[in-house]
């Protein structure tokens, strides 16, 4: 077992493990510590406690010390240099004439370096922008090409619900969505209808996966040969939340499906969920 803290960097971010260094913090507190890319301020989210030592990247770095005014004075100063920089950058980008957006800028708190985050639909060769931002600002630069979704991230915005991206407002992690999640959910196969803003498969397909899954464990699917009341047929319809089944009866398969509860069928042979070869090419990059 290991004392640690937890701290979060960005308002919605990961959080990483950090030794309290022998003080007392509580949720909310602003610390400095020293992480891979320098020394930065975070906010405290999870206050002293013992955890297993599986459940620790090791070394586990120690928090230097519990913010002071004068370290948030520095924060709020970086914030302001950061506009600065962005709008520099963006200057730069033009001179030298380079196909890239540029999304974000961030100075660690010490302010030994500079990232400057963007995105491009190819490889951009940025050395001459690098060299042209270290002379500026007589700092180590460091540009890094991002995704989609991380723009989404950094940006923010609203979603086709009418709320903010979850991936803005509540996910401090990405989570991995697939198309398989949509066919299981009933969902057109239509990119507009299932892919956000980011032009990628909606995150809130993960939020509902465990409940589709357990539904579909004990609901029949389409295919699914059924014994019912009226005789042997086949599932042509299903819908897995209110358990009602549209079923095509072997005596009678010209007639219209008769609906039927799940409750009331028994199954003889259940069906799998499968996507088509059209619906995969259709959908190609959506997942990634």
């Amino acid at each position: 077992m290991a004392e640690i803290i937890g701290v979060r960097f960005k308002e919605v971010g990961k959080i990483y493990y950090f030794d309290p260094n022998g003080e007392k913090l509580v949720k909310g507190d602003r610390v400095i510590v020293e992480t891979s890319r320098g020394v930065e301020c975070g906010e405290v989210m999870l206050d002293n406690r013992d955890v297993d030592d599986e459940q620790i990247v090791k070394p586990l770095k120690m928090m230097i010390r519990k913010a002071t005014q004068e370290d948030l004075q520095t924060v709020e100063s970086n914030l302001k240099k950061e506009n600065e920089a962005f709008d520099i950058c963006l200057e730069k980008i033009a001179f030298h004439k380079l196909d890239m957006k540029l999304v974000n800028v961030e100075y660690t708190f010490d302010g030994s370096k500079i990232l400057f985050y963007f995105t491009a639909d190819g490889r951009v060769d940025f050395r001459d922008l690098v060299k042209d931002l270290a002379s500026v600002f007589r700092t180590r630069i460091e540009l890094r090409q991002i995704g989609v979704r991380d723009e989404a991230k950094m940006v923010g915005g609203l979603g086709i619900c009418g709320r903010p991206f979850c991936c803005n407002s509540h996910m401090g992690e990405f989570q991995p969505v697939s198309i398989k999640m949509a066919k299981e959910q009933s969902l057109s196969l239509n990119p507009v209808k299932i892919s956000g803003t980011c032009g990628r498969l909606m995150c809130c397909l993960k939020h509902e996966q465990e409940t589709y899954e357990h539904l579909l464990r004990i609901t029949p699917k389409p295919g699914a040969i059924v014994d019912t009341e009226e005789g042997r047929g086949t599932v042509v319809e299903s819908n897995v939340l209110s358990g009602r089944l549209k079923v095509k009866l072997n005596r009678n398969p010209d007639a219209i499906p008769a609906t039927f509860l799940k409750s009331n069928v028994k199954v003889v042979k259940d069906a799998q969920i499968k996507i088509e070869r059209e619906e995969l090419e259709a959908l190609d990059g959506l997942e990634n």
